[in-house]
């Protein structure tokens, strides 16, 4: 009987995998655009499939599609670019690659666009953004301008209108009051205390690219259907719960500048804390260093609050949830009011998160150009962090027409009152510095200078808006304008100004063009002046502000305003120009040209990649101008090792003498 005999299979070929392209599987552009389409599929994806888990009709809904979206192409973003391919790996169990510095230092123009954990490379793309955005929100200033230069709609819808100075406003205080600090301070901080780098070297990378990101999604919002988010940089419930999906946009960015924020604050406080220099003492850190702690605790402790309160709009337009929705029915409405108190406990002392780092810039600035110590020394650094303290003390005085309970205004009256103490110390302190120094009143000074009068001013204007009255009368008028702004632009912009010029021979090894700088310097003071000095006079007779018309009796003021703010604003291309210019071509910058006494200041200009080839010892103050023989820091060259005779031991390596001056306490 035959038997079928069964055919042999044929053996199976084995797959041969397919590896991406080089430029796809490492990290930077070429990935992150793959990673970016992936993560619009993932938004896609994972919406349609709750939806119709769900049971929600239509399956594939457009706003539900843009929540996830902006959330999740981000993060997919920061992966294909390199920000987080070490924590990525580590999640997904693969082994973490070692550390070989290849990400640190920049060598060519490139290095700026790539993920770089030099914090001198990352404190010039912080800064070099911030920028970008200062313009961009400059220019939506000029169209503000040109719509209100005369009564009537010009060019501008009501709703283009309102878009226009939301975006101006939330770029500017978000996208580069803020961040621009932070990219100064990351330059410089590491440096004054002598550390080699940052404490966390990744997660300052990552901190920087949180933040274009956060910049791009609130320019993107024009492009939504409905156009921009309109509803101030304030964002005020219930408007911001029932405004159409470009509000989104504002919501979720903000996250993305708050972790910015949070995190680089975070890396501040370990570095300043755990990596200062031998003998560099609380008390022997420079200004700026105090000054960069003490908003460095203000970030940490207030920027949850502002993060918590978009995550609640968040939830109330995603989600149905009604914490501040007020149109759901009685006895289901949110407390739109508990909004406003939730926003101004972080923007209040985000107020000082802008103005304190200017206080560092100036108080180093003041100290080289006078050629004096500073005055009051330990008094500046502890009106530093008593501001920290009163900041969280009063941020209900812009709310005082907010219909709050009425008992609480007055303590928030005298808790407003009470902060300018510490600031006036300040201001006295900077005069008395100067009173009877050398100085040179080249153009870091200059802004200085114009930082004290102006601030002084602003200052002046915040004290009378303390008084309850008088805040009623002129709570939505011209006035509430012009006192943010000289706050904000004759306060804070002038000190950055004065720190970028300051600061930009070390930054790039050239020097700028002095003849420009106090070009700029006095167009930008003049027409600042004119600009918003008449909107105390405007504000005062009843110019409404957030209005895209007005009545023809402020025709005339309108007109004048606005002449006067295009040329402030053809004053920062000045500016932009000298920059530019001397960057690529300006003479050669000594390692000290302002002779300070600082350590970052003690190496090349710019400094090495690793900052220093020996660890600085600091043996005295940093502002002992004018003090014969006087040094903050010396640099010693490692000692050689001493012979040790076989069988003899000699203790062990920390019972050891340490390197320090003779006396120091900080290495006794």
């Amino acid at each position: 009987m035959a038997t079928a005999v069964a055919e042999p299979t044929p053996a199976a070929r084995p797959r041969t995998r397919v590896p991406l392209p080089p430029k796809l599987r490492a990290p930077g552009w070429y990935r992150a655009a793959l990673f970016e389409v992936l993560g619009l599929g993932f938004a896609f994806g994972i919406t349609c499939l709750i939806r119709s888990l769900q049971n929600l009709h239509p399956v594939l809904d457009g706003n539900a599609v843009t929540t996830v979206a902006l959330l999740a192409v981000p993060l997919f973003f920061f992966i294909g670019i390199g920000a987080c391919d070490y924590w990525a790996y580590w999640a997904i169990g693969r082994a973490t690659r070692p550390e070989d510095h290849s990400g640190h230092g920049a060598y060519s123009w490139r290095d700026y666009f790539r993920v770089n954990t030099d914090h001198k490379v990352i404190g010039i793309q912080y800064t070099v953004t911030s920028f970008f955005f200062l313009f961009v929100g400059g220019l939506l200033a000029m169209l503000i301008r040109v719509q209100l230069a005369k009564p009537g709609m010009q060019f501008l819808t009501p709703e283009q209108y309102n878009g226009v100075f939301s975006v101006h406003a939330t770029l500017l205080i978000f996208l580069f009051v803020i961040p621009v600090f932070a990219g100064l301070a990351n330059f410089v901080i590491p440096l004054m205390i002598g550390a080699p780098d940052m404490a966390f070297p990744r997660l300052n990378a990552l901190s920087y690219w949180l933040l274009p990101m956060g910049g791009l999604m609130m320019l993107m919002s024009f492009l939504a259907p409905g156009g921009s988010f309109a509803s101030g940089w304030t964002a005020y419930a219930p408007l911001s719960t029932s405004m159409p999906i470009g509000q989104l946009f504002f919501t979720i960015g903000v996250q993305f500048a708050g972790f910015s924020s949070i995190f680089t604050a975070l890396n501040f406080l370990v570095t300043i804390i755990t990596m200062r220099a031998p003998g560099m003492s609380f008390f022997r850190m420079p200004l700026l260093v105090w000054a960069n702690f003490s908003t460095s605790l203000l970030v940490v402790i207030a920027t949850p609050f502002i993060a918590s309160s978009q995550f609640f709009v968040l939830l109330d337009r995603g989600l149905g949830f009604h914490f501040f929705d007020a149109f759901v029915g009685a006895g289901k409405n949110g407390n739109v009011l508990m909004y406003q108190h939730v926003f101004w406990f972080y923007s209040h002392p985000a107020v000082y998160i802008m103005m304190l780092p200017g206080f560092g810039i100036i108080s180093e600035v003041i100290a080289v150009k006078a050629r004096k110590p500073i005055f009051g020394y330990r008094m500046m650094a502890f009106s530093l962090l008593a501001i920290v303290v009163l900041g969280f003390t009063v941020w209900a005085h812009h709310m005082f027409v907010s219909g709050m309970q009425p008992w609480i205004r007055i303590p928030m009256m005298i808790t407003t009152a009470i902060i300018a103490v510490p600031t006036g110390i300040k201001i006295f302190s900077w005069l008395a510095t100067l009173w009877r120094g050398v100085l040179h009143l080249d153009t870091p000074m200059l802004f200085a200078l114009g930082f004290l009068t102006m601030f002084t001013l602003g200052g002046i204007s915040g004290v009378m808006l303390a008084m309850i009255p008088f805040d009623i009368h002129v709570s939505q008028t011209y006035f509430i304008v012009a006192h943010i702004h000289y706050v904000l632009f004759g306060g804070s912009l002038f000190t950055i100004f004065a720190g970028v010029y300051y600061w930009f021979p070390k930054m790039t090894g050239r020097m700028y063009d002095e003849r420009l700088g106090k070009w700029h310097f006095w167009m930008t003071f003049i027409f600042f002046n004119l600009t918003f000095g008449p909107m105390h006079i405007i504000g005062l007779q009843g110019m409404p502000r957030r209005v895209a018309e007005y009545a023809a009796k402020f025709a005339a003021w309108n007109l004048f305003i606005s002449f006067s703010a295009w040329i402030l604003g053809l004053s920062t291309l000045i500016f932009l120009y000298n920059m530019v210019t001397s960057w690529r071509g300006g003479p050669r910058a000594a390692a000290n040209p302002w002779r300070a006494l600082t350590l970052e200041w003690q190496v090349s200009s710019p400094p090495p990649v690793f900052n220093f080839d020996t660890v600085p010892t600091v043996v005295g103050g940093p502002y002992e101008y004018g003090v014969p023989g006087a040094v903050h820091g010396i640099f010693k060259s490692p000692a050689a090792p001493k012979p040790v005779t076989a069988g003899s031991f000699g203790g062990l390596p920390s019972q050891q003498a340490h390197g320090g001056p003779p006396g120091d306490k900080a290495t006794e």
